[in-house]
């Protein structure tokens, strides 16, 4: 009897939690990302990095809050594509903005939800003056906008209504204008799954709120990536390339001052490559006007043909990397993108032709470059003699140099 009591006890004992042998219930794993930048390469390469370390933690569900004004085009698809393929739950919290590419990427979530205030929509594709581009371009963002909804299972008139105002839909784009939905205009048409004033609140809305989450942080690259496409770095860096091109023409054959242009120019080129402006075909025709500009210095010396094709090159490629295109497709760049471009480049060589002019003679008088190029001379008073006579005799003939003295 005592034995049966005894067994009693212990079983009430484990039943009550102390050691019942199942697993603690582990909290929902939560990733987010922050899209509060210009939909452009950099944001894309982000995602992409942070979307495999989320699948790599086994997150179950990708949260993105979203405050951006669109980008571009191309970026804003490859980010949908990979977003309708995961295989985890895609939320999007638009926190303010969620236009043209943004609204996009909204729409290729699971769930959306939007803050007090926010809005989505105006998906018409223009350029960077904000002109409406060719109807193939919005041709292929309505049908873009359309397939996505239909995989989201939200109205695709709906979706095609905020690229093209001629889509009229009956009680929601009536007005002639490009649809653009307010949070409450959104939940009323489907189009958004709750209001949310914070992250945490629209996880409760979604059903959660026993979660972790883990925030995507930048790398160092991207950090770095930033800092050298900053305005005021790379005309630095401009004057560096400029400069150093300047010096070797000035004293060939130091090679410091050329390779200094060199280091620059991939500091220069290298970012904006990743960031989508500068072309492999720019990048080509700032190389062949390096090329251009070494047979000038140290091959057909002078300043002719050569000198001033490669140094029309330089200058062309570094403006064209500064503009947005898609290969020779200048569709997206207006005649004000590239004056911009032309004064930042001009300035910028405008300001080392003139402190080249001031300061270009002191700079080549410095020890520094003193060091670097042979000025002694071997004069017969400090001792120098010739030992060899045999040459004596072509003293006071005349000659021609083989090669550039």
């Amino acid at each position: 009897m005592l034995l049966l009591v005894s067994i009693l006890l212990n079983t009430h004992s484990i039943t009550n939690g102390q050691d019942t042998g199942e697993p603690e219930e582990q909290p929902v794993s939560v990733f987010r990302f922050d899209m509060d930048e210009k939909i452009l390469p950099g944001v894309w390469r982000k995602l992409e990095k942070a979307m495999k370390q989320a699948k790599a933690m086994e997150a179950d569900y990708f949260f993105i809050r979203m405050d951006t004004y669109g980008g571009l085009v191309n970026i804003a698809d490859s980010i949908r594509t990979a977003l309708l393929e995961s295989e985890m739950t895609t939320i999007v919290w638009i926190d303010n903005n969620a236009a043209s590419a943004g609204a996009l990427i909204s729409i290729a979530c699971d769930s959306i939800y939007m803050n007090r205030g926010a809005n989505m929509g105006a998906a018409t594709v223009v350029n960077q003056k904000g002109k409406k581009v060719p109807d193939k371009y919005q041709s292929y963002m309505r049908s873009t906008m359309r397939s996505t909804a239909n995989a989201t299972g939200r109205d695709p008139r709906t979706a095609e209504a905020m690229v093209d105002a001629s889509i009229h839909v009956p009680g929601v784009s009536d007005s002639g204008k490009t649809l653009t939905f307010t949070t409450s205009e959104a939940i009323a048409n489907d189009y958004c799954e709750g209001k949310a004033e914070s992250v945490n609140e629209a996880m409760k809305q979604v059903g959660v709120s026993d979660y972790a989450m883990t925030q995507y942080q930048a790398s160092w690259t991207e950090n770095a990536i930033g800092w050298l496409t900053n305005p005021a770095v790379s005309s630095v860096l401009l004057l560096l390339i400029l400069g150093g091109i300047y010096f070797e023409l000035q004293t060939p054959g130091i090679g410091f001052p050329i390779a200094t242009s060199f280091v620059a120019a991939i500091l220069y080129f290298a970012p904006l490559y990743l960031e989508g402006l500068a072309e492999n075909w720019e990048i080509l025709v700032f190389l062949v006007g390096v090329l251009l500009m070494a047979l000038e210095i140290f091959v057909i010396p002078g300043f002719g043909i050569a000198g001033v094709s490669g140094l029309a090159l330089l200058i062309g490629s570094l403006m064209l990397a500064l503009v947005r295109n898609i290969g020779f497709d200048f569709t997206y760049t207006t005649n004000d993108d590239l004056l911009l471009a032309f004064i930042r480049v001009g300035g910028v060589m405008a300001v080392a032709m003139l402190g080249l002019l001031f300061f270009g003679r002191n700079i080549l008088r410095t020890s520094f470059f003193q060091q670097m190029v042979l000025t002694d001379t071997q004069q017969g008073e400090a001792g120098y003699r010739v030992q060899e006579t045999s040459y004596q005799s072509l003293v006071g003939e005349e000659g021609v140099a083989a090669t550039f003295l």
